[in-house]
């Protein structure tokens, strides 16, 4: 255990900050976590996060640090009647094909993105050196007279116009894709970090059903995922004891409709028909809502050569991926790891910061290489990418040969293995045995287009 430094500061109270704050009370005497929202006790998506309405889940190596830090935390989870599950065991549909299920002892948690949330932020608040300010909006940095350290923050309530200084020994930004550290930065005399984008043009479009058991045929979760050939996905699981959550997603400014009609036709458009035969005669519970997400974004932090000290970012603050990998939350945990060794191990900014960029870019790779894949996706195709995208066509193609094919790649989707380990011999082997090309993908079930 690392002793303890004074106070520290998280602006943000979604999951990010939530695990920053977990991690945090390891080393501080006192964290502060501040949001412009009210957060305790909600359980239904909120003003600050719109996003989490939509179909989220928590994979395989995020599941993992969460019940590190929060032991039992599954069994929890499953007392509340949430859904957990096994990734390899869930229906994917890739190119139109389904992958061979595979037992892989790796647990998804489909829980409603706020319910989850809800019993982070539960666990956190009970912490005894944690405290949780809410509507509480962040104004600017405080600094040292030279700006070479922050000491703290300026916010005001929601419901007043008094100014406060809250003094910290470190404040860690938290605030997802909206993040104002790089106009602080450039305020205290710093120049912004670098951004790489990727525009997808993406939409989620999203309705909640009455759960019959025959919709899921004792699956978790029906998922068919874009693909060029087939860029029509959705998303659709289990997310209570009698709730299904229906997440239709489009690129590239094909957005799924919010009219009832529309919603349902788009749905009997996806290339394989289970989705639409599940709820085309089933009890909605609300009207479809869409969720616009236009480009995936990094903030290169770690090529800044200063930085002030007493300063950190994490989560959607440092890189926002496309939602469709499912990757946010198990990122966000990765780098609360990562938070937490460099507390314990000390250094500056320029340090955690490096170290983070080792964790983000095993994500970043993935989701843009993927999104590369579609043609008309702007953004430089390397050799690495193309070679990646063609190898992985034969993957996804040999996971609806054979299972194990199928439990390696969800270890890489699930961020346990890096991508070099569908790399290995032994599974190149099984990949080719199966795929010497590039496969053709699958027909759609309403035939040519």
């Amino acid at each position: 255990m690392s002793r303890r430094r004074g106070t520290a500061v998280v602006l943000g109270a979604s999951m990010a900050g939530l695990l920053a704050a977990r991690v945090l009370a390891e080393s501080f005497d006192q964290v502060t976590v501040l949001d412009r929202d009210t957060v305790l006790g909600v359980r239904e998506s909120r003003r600050g996060a719109p996003h989490t309405r939509h179909a989220h889940g928590l994979h395989a190596r995020g599941h993992l640090i969460l019940e590190e830090l929060f032991p039992d935390f599954t069994a929890e989870l499953s007392a509340a009647g949430v859904p957990t599950g096994d990734l390899g065991e869930m229906r994917w549909f890739f190119n139109a094909r389904k992958l061979r299920p595979a037992h892989t002892g790796l647990v998804s948690v489909t829980a409603p993105r706020p319910v989850l949330e809800h019993h982070v932020r539960t666990r956190v608040a009970a912490l005894p050196n944690v405290r949780i300010g809410e509507r509480r909006t962040v104004l600017d940095l405080l600094s040292t007279s030279d700006h070479s350290r922050v000491t703290g923050v300026r916010l005001r309530a929601e419901d007043g116009d008094a100014v406060e200084e809250l003094p910290a020994d470190l404040v860690v930004d938290c605030t997802g894709r909206g993040s104002r550290t790089p106009v602080w930065l450039e305020e205290l005399g710093y120049r912004r970090p670098d951004v790489d984008r990727v525009k997808i043009g993406l939409a989620y479009t999203t309705r909640h059903y009455r759960m019959k058991p025959e919709m899921f045929d004792g699956v978790q979760s029906i998922n068919p995922v874009a693909s060029p050939a087939h860029p029509r996905g959705a998303f659709f699981g289990q997310v209570g004891t009698d709730t299904c959550i229906l997440s239709l997603t489009g690129i590239l400014g094909d957005h799924p409709p919010t009219d009832p009609e529309g919603f349902l036709e788009f749905t009997r458009s996806l290339p394989v028909p289970d989705v639409y035969h599940a709820v085309r005669e089933a009890e909605a519970l609300d009207e479809p809502a869409s969720f616009a997400f236009p480009a995936s974004v990094r903030r290169r932090y770690e090529r800044l050569t200063r930085f002030p000290e007493g300063l950190l970012v994490l989560g959607d603050a440092v890189c926002s991926f496309n939602p469709v990998y499912g990757q946010g939350m198990s990122v966000a945990a990765i780098e609360t790891m990562a938070l937490r060794e460099h507390l314990r191990g000390g250094g500056g900014a320029g340090e955690f910061f490096a170290r983070l960029a080792k964790v983000v870019d095993v994500a970043w790779d993935i989701s843009t290489g993927g999104d590369l894949d579609f043609p008309a996706v702007e953004g430089r195709r390397t050799v690495k990418v193309r070679v990646g995208n063609a190898y992985l066509a034969r993957v996804q193609y040999a996971a609806t040969k054979d299972a194990d094919v199928t439990a390696a790649f969800m270890r890489v989707a699930g961020l346990i293995d890096p991508p070099q380990a569908l790399m290995r011999p032994s599974m190149m082997v099984r990949v080719l045995r199966h795929a010497m090309r590039r496969p053709a993908p699958g027909p759609s079930w309403l035939g040519a287009k």
